[in-house]
């Protein structure tokens, strides 16, 4: 193999040691039968982590939780008491596990078989042959070849070293390389940074010692994220606030049966015991957690249909919350193939023959080049200087990253070459005008192209050269040579992305900081030199002060990376790390989304988050999106579900003070919850969104959910005072309250889906439909106990509502103008109506304004004529009672649509008045038919379609039309923003 390429190993001398002259051609390996033998005995590393949580934690996660146990523990309690009707939520719970179990079982397969491919190869020599298996087939006393870039598979024992190191930092933290000699231990997991040896497998398996940890750094797992670890802080507050909740509502509703005696002597504790129930499963966001999850999961599925394998689904959140990404430039903006482009001979070199004697620098990049261990950059000069001869070697220091250099003499040769980075090789002298190697280096690496320099010592290494890796003395430069990269033909194109959505970018790179710079401004990045890492300094301070003021990096060591993406994070910055060799898996371990090239090394692919199986650069736009909806959607999501929390918590509270009796059943929440929240909330949490992340997802979603509760909880306690006022039934309280809480349900769920789309406005309308249903058709109003609930409280439950819904819209209103001041950068004037990027004119913002106005009174009128039509079916002949349902319910639906759609006539978005103008139009027409139907004048009806048709005319009047964009160029939206 050595004889092949041009390489020999050194022979021995009386004063060499064994570290020096040990390899893998003095040993041949095992034998197949030797193979097949320990294969039968079970001695083989076929052990697999997860790439993902195992079948017994997805279940454990969506099934086994402490809110399923009291869901599930109220749900056997309603059956024992024989009301099965009023446990529908247990279904409903046990939908939310199957749900969410298969969908994160889904994204196990899709992760796992990715997994699988983008699996690492251990190199082993058997039977005298070098070959490459999966790591899973390497059995005990397996013979391991190591290089550099290689990622040790099993726990062994060094046999030979040729300026082995070891990084173990995955393992033991010591971020050191670490020299290994021969009887030294090499662990599983570790990888190979500099030099090569061999090594027989000791331990495989589980009993390995990277196995014993559980493969952490490459298995699945939900580490924290912001969005997780908000939800949790919610359900540990709901969980301790359950138990006193519960007994001050059982005690109000045994209390409203009439005591404890009475209670349990008439068997009226059992609706208390359901009333409560309805209280506390009420209050428990169940279906946040399930969404998150599949929201996660959904995610990384979707990603790996588009070659990213998402290593840890909180990774496709954390991209999204990335603010300052940090690129590798080989292989990440360039395609990670070197090509040689020419020797550039110097004035000092000592000759340009060809042969073995001395100056013979041609054959000396031939032995580079053909070396066992060459990098790529050395390969690339294998067709440009093939091998005459094979030479045999006195002395060798393997290239490091860390030094940047190599050097070799040959036997019979008073003489040393030194192969590497200018800089390193020569320091200051490399970039100096004075000298001929600073011009000719200086004015290459300004062309974009690689550099690296050739230079002869006339004394051979030492032994103590060697051991000490120190560079010999008096060294000439020889020859200056050029390699070329190929930037992405992406690059450019995903850096003004991130640049667009205001990520910063820091380019670092272990190459010249000319080189790297015109690469930086081949890709559209204007910088004028890059800054040379040599003079980083040391204090983390210090270094986080040139990184904001710096964006492009050369000469970076490893060290250097990790350090710099630690002082990036020291800043506040949520840093993003790409790379693909093994020099970057510090620092794509230590940032916060490690990013690695498919190309690259199985170290550096195992501990990032996210890999790029097919290395196309331009997928992390994909990723951020990606993030975005998934954080923007799960933000929307649970503004539904904590609203629900919040009004479910304070309602107990207060009915349990004033001793009310509770208004629901616990089968008319499940109703009202499923079609307002459950099932919207599933297409919500999928649907695309592009809102910018912000931090402090938890306080948005508060500062709304909870005013928006204490509106609907202080509207349902008027209404059950009012409707005790009135006297009705129990029957009749309990329906009104229904319909308040699904209307109010249904506006909260239009409020929070703007900006409306015809997605949008179908998941709102489908779900009011679906509500209008369940109180039309027959048999589910006998089953959720539906009935007429009388004029006189129609009249005020639709006035209450009306208000309920002014005041949710009021929230909303608030919450907004609160987040866009604290999100509007200084200085900043927000556009609002009229072209995209011109300020309209005082007139036209008027105009909008005014006609904003009148959509929102309209709809509101409307919603309210809808109701009262709805519920006037029950004064009607059977045979009316259907059509009285549908146009009752098409005005307040179409009523709700047009309030929500108001907020984009202010905008001047020409798309809202578009869709308003369509549904004034439908809502002109049902409220005729209203009147021509109705036996008295119904002044509502009319008030309805003559503001309906005014409104249309004002709306396509010129004045007020010029205030509006394009429908082509606009949304019902400002640009993206958070929730």
């Amino acid at each position: 193999m050595a004889r092949e390429s041009g390489w020999q190993n050194p022979s021995p001398s009386a004063h060499e040691e064994p570290v020096d002259t040990t390899h893998t051609e003095a040993l041949s390996g095992l034998s197949a039968a030797d193979v097949a033998e320990r294969i039968a005995a079970g001695k083989t590393n076929a052990f697999t982590p997860d790439s993902s949580r195992s079948a017994w934690n997805i279940v454990r996660a969506n099934v086994f939780t402490l809110f399923n146990g009291i869901v599930f523990a109220c749900f056997f309690v309603l059956f024992l008491v024989g009301r099965w009707q009023d446990a529908l939520f247990g279904f409903a719970a046990f939908a939310n596990a199957i749900i969410g179990s298969v969908q994160e079982f889904r994204a196990k397969a899709a992760l796992d078989r990715l997994a699988l491919l983008s699996a690492p190869h251990a190199r082993v020599l058997r039977a005298g042959a070098e070959a490459e298996i999966a790591p899973g087939e390497v059995v005990l006393d397996d013979l391991l070849v190591l290089r550099a870039g290689d990622q040790v598979p099993a726990d062994a024992e060094i046999l030979g070293a040729r300026g082995l190191q070891i990084d173990e930092s995955m393992l033991t933290g010591e971020s050191d390389p670490v020299d290994k000699h021969p009887g030294a231990e090499a662990l599983s997991g570790s990888v190979v940074v500099a030099g090569e040896g061999s090594a027989r497998v000791t331990r495989v398996g589980a009993d390995s010692y990277a196995n014993r940890f559980a493969g952490e750094a490459k298995r699945f797992s939900l580490v924290s994220s912001e969005l997780r670890s908000s939800i949790n802080r919610v359900l540990k507050w709901v969980s301790w606030g359950i138990g006193p909740i519960s007994l001050l509502v059982f005690n109000a509703q045994v209390m409203v049966a009439g005591g404890y005696a009475t209670a349990f002597t008439t068997g009226a504790w059992v609706q208390a015991v359901v009333n409560t129930i309805a209280s506390v499963t009420a209050m428990i966001p169940l279906g946040l957690v399930l969404m998150t999850s599949i929201a996660f999961a959904v995610g990384a599925t979707k990603l790996a249909r588009r070659q990213v394998l998402v290593n840890e689904l909180p990774a496709v959140e954390g991209l999204a919350r990335v603010d300052m990404i940090c690129l590798d430039k080989t292989g990440t903006l360039t395609v990670g193939e070197i090509a040689f482009d020419q020797a550039h001979p110097l004035a000092e070199a000592p000759g340009a023959q060809h042969g073995d004697g001395p100056g013979d620098w041609q054959g000396a990049l031939a032995w580079y080049a053909a070396s066992p261990d060459a990098n790529a950059t050395a390969r690339s000069m294998r067709a440009a200087y093939p091998v005459d001869s094979a030479r045999s070697t006195a002395g060798y220091i393997p290239f490091s990253s860390a030094r940047k250099w190599s050097a070799v003499s040959f036997d019979g040769a008073a003489e040393t070459w030194v192969m590497g980075a200018p800089e390193m090789v020569f320091g200051d002298a490399a970039s100096s005008a004075s000298t001929e190697l600073g011009r000719t280096v200086t004015s290459l690496a300004e062309t974009g192209r690689r550099t690296l320099v050739l230079a002869r010592a006339g004394e051979a290494l030492t032994e103590a050269d060697v051991q000490a890796e120190r560079l010999p003395a008096d060294l000439t430069p020889t020859a200056v040579l050029t390699f070329r990269e190929q930037v992405r033909p992406d690059a450019a194109q995903t850096l003004e992305y991130f640049r667009q959505q205001g990520v910063g970018i820091r380019i670092i790179s272990g190459d010249n900081p000319r080189t790297v710079a015109a690469i930086a401004r081949e890709i559209g990045i204007d910088v004028a030199e890059g800054f040379d890492a040599r003079a980083l300094p040391e204090e983390e301070e210090e270094l986080a002060e040139v990184l904001e003021q710096h964006t492009v990096f050369g000469r970076v060591t490893p060290e250097q990376k990790k350090r710099m993406v630690t002082a990036l994070q020291s800043r506040g910055h949520t840093v993003a790390m790409t790379g693909d060799g093994v020099n970057d898996a510090l620092a794509i371990k230590t940032a916060d989304i490690g990013i690695a090239m498919n190309s690259g090394s199985p170290a550096t692919k195992a501990v990032a988050r996210l890999v790029l199986l097919d290395g196309q650069f331009s997928h992390l736009p994909d990723v951020v999106a990606e993030g975005r909806q998934v954080i923007a959607n799960i933000e929307r999501v649970s503004m539904l579900f904590l609203t629900k929390t919040a009004y479910a918590t304070l309602l107990a509270i207060l009915f349990g003070a004033l001793v009310l009796e509770f208004p629901f059943l616990p089968r008319q929440l499940s109703i009202t919850d499923g079609l307002t929240i459950g099932i919207p909330a599933f297409f919500l949490a999928l649907m695309p969104n592009a809102a910018r992340y912000m931090p402090g997802f938890l306080r948005r979603s508060l500062s709304f959910a909870i005013p928006a509760g204490i509106v609907i909880a202080l509207g349902l306690t008027w209404y059950t005072f009012v409707a005790q006022g009135i006297g009705v039934s129990p029957e009749q309280l309990r329906t009104g309250a229904t319909i308040i809480l699904a209307l109010v349900g249904i506006w909260v769920l239009a409020v929070l889906s703007r900006p409306l789309n015809r997605y949008k406005v179908l998941v709102v309308g489908a779900m009011f439909v679906g509500l209008v249903l369940v109180f039309t058709i027959p048999a589910a109003r006998a089953f959720f106990e539906l009935v007429d609930p009388g004029e006189e409280l129609a009249i005020a439950l639709t006035g209450i509502t009306i208000v309920m819904v002014a005041c949710i819209e009021v929230v909303r209103l608030v919450h907004r103008r609160l987040l866009s001041a604290a999100s509007a950068p200084t200085g900043a004037t927000p556009l609002t109506t009229g072209q995209p990027g011109v300020r309209p004119s005082v007139t036209g913002r008027v105009a909008t304004t005014i006609v904003a106005v009148l959509a929102y009174a309209t709809g509101f009128l409307s919603t309210g004529i809808g109701i009262l039509v709805l519920l006037s079916r029950y004064e009607g002949e059977s045979d009316e009672r259907l059509a009285l349902s549908v146009v009752g319910a098409a005005i307040a639906l179409l009523g709700l649509l047009t309030v929500a759609l108001a907020a984009g006539l202010r905008r001047g978005s020409g798309l809202s008045r578009l869709l308003i103008s369509i549904f004034l139009g439908i809502l002109a027409l049902l409220s005729v038919i209203v009147v021509v139907s109705s036996d008295r004048w119904d002044w509502g009806a009319t008030a309805t379609a003559v503001g309906a048709a005014l409104l249309i005319v004002l709306l396509w009047t010129p004045p007020v039309a010029r205030g509006f964009r394009q429908i082509r160029d606009s949304s019902m939206t400002d640009l993206p923003r958070a929730n």
